[in-house]
């Protein structure tokens, strides 16, 4: 199977007070770039993620947002910095002493001072933690290569429809050069009789003006390569996996065969072919960027 580089899966996993939720989506690149947007608490969790997403994805830019939310009692306490209640209650004494001003501190106006109280975070079990993040990202992360597959489905069959398109091209092509030749010597054989009236015609001469001509126009070469590049692309289709980096590999050089076929054309009919291949081409070249 192959998989088009666009993509989306959502999963959510609630249970233990907690909920994580993951959605993902992903368009076209060269390589893997994977953006990752999720709360700090989760941060120590990116390279694991990094590293289950590669179980899905080999190229594409993909981006992942996750959510947690946890609806437990004891995610977090109250914790008492005694040092910093001293350091404070130690300076009001003092200013109050220098300045003559009434000492009239009392505990609900020392604990309002910053750093006095301040909540924290309960300890929590990262093992079990990453346990239910995994699985949210997992199923995220199959329902995403799902829509993968599904797209690249519809791509391959569009694809070689294309490909059945362009070989359709080069047998018109293959069929119309010979004809070439054939007209090429009949009117200059009607050319130099024309100019030479009732005089001998020497036939070696058209002949090797001929054979000139045939070398100049003849793209047997090409048409063989062109075939031998459509019936790989149709293979490697079949075959499937990550093949987006082969078939713009072969892209390329089907697009240099048709090139060359209409630099050698000397006739209409196969130049407009040519030209009509090369689009094609290019079709197929837009059509292969979107492939894993």
């Amino acid at each position: 199977m192959i998989k088009s580089m666009t993509g989306f899966g959502r999963c959510e996993i609630a249970e233990n007070n907690r909920k994580f939720t993951v959605e993902m989506k992903s368009v076209n690149h060269r390589y893997l770039d994977v953006n990752i947007k999720m709360p700090k608490k989760l941060n120590f969790f990116e390279s694991a993620i990094r590293s289950e997403l590669k179980n899905y994805i080999s190229r594409g830019k993909v981006d992942v947002f996750i959510t947690y939310e946890d609806f437990s009692e004891s995610t977090s306490g109250v914790h008492y910095n005694k040092e910093a209640a001293e350091a404070y209650l130690r300076y009001l004494r003092q200013m109050a002493e220098e300045f003559g001003l009434d000492d009239d501190i009392r505990v609900s106006t020392l604990s309002k001072y910053p750093e006095v109280f301040t909540m924290e975070e309960q300890d929590v079990d990262e093992e079990e933690l990453w346990k239910e993040l995994q699985r949210a990202l997992s199923g995220a992360a199959e329902l995403f290569v799902q829509t993968r597959v599904t797209e690249g489905e519809h791509l391959r069959e569009d694809l070689i429809a294309k490909l059945d398109g362009m070989e359709r091209l080069v047998d018109e092509i293959a069929e119309r050069s010979p004809k070439i030749v054939a007209e090429y010597r009949q009117k200059l054989s009607d050319k130099v009789k024309e100019l030479l009236g009732d005089n001998t015609m020497d036939e070696a001469r058209i002949l090797t003006e001929v054979t000139i001509f045939a070398d100049k126009v003849c793209v047997d070469e090409e048409l063989v390569r062109l075939r031998s590049h459509i019936e790989t692309t149709k293979k490697t289709l079949i075959e499937g996996g990550s093949i987006g980096r082969k078939l713009d590999f072969i892209a390329q050089e089907m697009n240099r065969e048709a090139n060359t076929t209409l630099s050698k054309s000397n006739d209409l009919e196969i130049s407009n072919y040519a030209i009509e291949l090369k689009t094609e081409i290019e079709k197929v070249r837009e059509q292969i960027q979107n492939i894993e």
